[in-house]
């Protein structure tokens, strides 16, 4: 990590770590309100109630399923700015696409409008895992840490919310939540990564044409397998992790927030 980060810095600067920033941004504000939207919907519908209260009563099979049905909902409402984000970002400099407009049009040019949807098939077969993981062990963390609370301040009267967690343990929840779901989907993440760049124009010195032609996700697994043996699969698992995890948690805590105080003022 730190020698691509050198690398980076050297060949474009201090910009360099913010390429294909803005369409990360895209992705993430509708990203995260179709997930979370979903979710409430489906936790909802579960447990005969809105209340944050009964949706905290729920299995934990029912809140990995939950979690996976929301994150396939938000990867199709928001895939294609996920598509540019990862084709600026890996197009390297000099630059093929000096903005996210001249990708877009590129690409409907060459792809047609099917081509913004390039890899969706394996994004979402990384992301039933990956989000059902994150949500389904978020939820079994909260859990753990309330029973926790309860044996270690039986009487406490401190500030907490009404599931017994304070804030920090709601982050430390959703950091761990999002470790783990990192640590086990991440190879499928490198998978996808390179369905989207497959046929992506560089500059010669990166090797110009990004090829692949993995027929499929389980193909491309075995074929990096064979290749690159078990440490290509897990290519960037340290930046990423440290990247998703902590992002992870403040939105949990953010809907958590956020959720209790919507409840409050609407009942």
């Amino acid at each position: 990590m730190l020698q691509a980060t050198r690398d980076i810095f050297r060949e474009e600067g201090l910009p360099g770590f913010w390429r294909g920033n803005v369409p990360a941004l895209l992705m993430v504000m509708p990203y995260t309100a179709i997930q979370f939207t979903v979710l409430h919907r489906l936790k909802t519908y579960a447990a005969g109630s809105s209340k944050t209260e009964a949706h905290s009563r729920l299995s934990p099979y029912l809140s990995y399923i939950s979690g996976a049905l929301a994150g396939c909902a938000a990867t199709v409402g928001s895939y294609p700015f996920d598509l540019l984000r990862t084709i600026l970002a890996s197009q390297g400099e000099p630059k093929i696409y000096p903005t996210m407009r001249s990708a877009l049009i590129d690409i409907i040019r060459t792809r047609g409008f099917r081509g913004l949807y390039a890899g969706l098939s394996p994004t979402l077969v990384e992301i039933v895992p990956y989000a059902g993981l994150q949500f389904g062990t978020y939820d079994t963390f909260k859990r753990w840490t309330t029973v926790w609370n309860h044996r270690r301040y039986p009487n406490s009267g401190r500030a907490k919310t009404e599931d017994g967690l304070s804030s920090f343990q709601l982050f430390l929840c959703g950091l761990a939540a999002g470790t783990c779901a990192k640590l086990v989907c991440h190879p499928l993440d490198v998978v996808k990564k390179r369905f989207q760049i497959e046929g992506l124009q560089r500059h010669p010195r990166y090797g110009a044409r990004v090829e692949q032609a993995y027929r499929n996700m389980f193909d491309g697994l075995r074929r990096i397998l064979k290749t690159e043996g078990a440490a290509g699969l897990y290519k960037g698992i340290i930046p990423s992790t440290v990247k998703a995890a902590p992002a992870g948690a403040v939105t949990f805590v953010a809907y958590e927030i956020t959720s209790d105080w919507l409840e409050s003022i609407l009942t």
